[in-house]
């Protein structure tokens, strides 16, 4: 069983963070689990979440980034990470107070087995977040840890202003954080692709609603309904795991998510590895069941220039039928210690 992506949803309050997980919820063909960070005894937020939750887990009474380290947020994982739930993805939906650094320093440096992290997505309020959030000659903090930043509420700024306002936003995270993707949104209404793998699959009851849900809210303004774009590129043989981490390392512009299985020769063996990029987190694992000749790579992403993202992968996946460099294999050893 391959790790499931833990996804951390953060966001400022009132920026629309339950809005984009309603919306992502009723995506066909994929199974969410939810972690829910509510403060006091009631449950308010869950009572808001509308997409069908095949486990729900809630934290309550503080702050996710505050947990107690014998409980709380390892738990609910736990939880959902049992293989019985055959989960595609876990989203954990963060206090508008929680800080997205701390929350992705405890998914990253979590005990539990089955999980990888998924990225920081943080969804800002297009209209308010420079009168709300940053406000300081310094940009905050929390722009360090998201992986994709989600301008969401775009409807409430003038057209003409939205270009402008989204460069203001990419001007202001890219020195500290180079490598997150800036999206605008509207209604949170974001494509699932850019978060986990949406397959569809064989639910029986719930899946006919979901997709009468879901496309019934991407038509209802298809101009402002991300779409995601994907690149897939297929070899039959080996490839140089050099090559293949410079380009995990450093995607095409644009690619937000890379995932992939990499054959590679040893002196004697060949072996294959599963590869999960998002945003600058690159996890890499021995890829279990029947051996399948070759390498692949899928990128997705927004606003892609689809033949110079080939050409990449391409480059990367070149044939080669040379063992593995020293340097190669303790590379993909590196990452297979940080992904444990």
């Amino acid at each position: 069983m391959q790790a499931i992506p833990v996804i951390a949803l953060t966001g400022h309050l009132g920026a629309g963070k339950t809005t984009l997980l309603n919306h992502v919820l009723r995506s066909p063909g994929a199974r969410i689990g939810v972690v829910i960070n509510d403060f006091g005894e009631l449950n308010v937020d869950a009572a808001l979440v509308t997409g069908q939750v095949d486990e729900p887990a809630s934290i309550a009474g503080g702050c996710i980034c505050c947990l107690p380290d014998e409980g709380g947020l390892d738990v609910a994982l736990e939880r959902l990470a049992d293989p019985k739930l055959r989960l595609d993805a876990i989203i954990v939906e963060a206090s508008g107070l929680a800080d997205p650094v701390a929350i992705s320093r405890i998914i990253r440096f979590s005990g539990v087995d089955r999980i990888r992290p998924g990225g920081v997505v943080d969804v800002l309020d297009a209209a308010r977040h420079f009168e709300t959030v940053d406000r300081d000659e310094a940009p905050p903090a929390r722009y360090r840890a998201a992986s994709l930043v989600v301008v969401n509420k775009l409807d409430q700024v003038p057209e003409a202003e939205r270009p402008e306002v989204l460069g203001r936003v990419e001007d202001r995270i890219r020195p500290s954080n180079p490598h997150a993707r800036v999206i605008g949104a509207v209604g949170g209404r974001i494509d699932p692709a850019l978060l986990y793998d949406v397959s569809g699959g064989d639910e029986i009851g719930q899946l006919t609603i979901r997709e009468l849900l879901y496309e019934a809210e991407a038509s209802e303004d298809h101009s402002h309904h991300t779409h995601a774009e994907s690149v897939t590129v297929v070899t039959d043989g080996c490839a140089d795991p050099d090559a293949v981490l410079d380009v995990l390392e450093e995607p095409p512009v644009g690619v937000y998510r890379m995932k992939g299985t990499i054959a590679v020769r040893y002196r004697t063996a060949t072996r294959r590895y599963v590869v999960n990029v998002v945003g600058p987190s690159v996890h890499v694992a021995p890829a279990s069941g029947a051996a399948v000749a070759g390498s692949s790579l899928v990128a997705i992403g927004v606003g892609l220039d689809v033949d110079a993202v080939r050409s990449r992968l391409r480059d990367a996946l070149a044939v080669t039928t040379d063992p593995a460099s020293a340097t190669g294999i303790r590379r993909i050893q590196r990452y297979r210690r940080l992904s444990i």
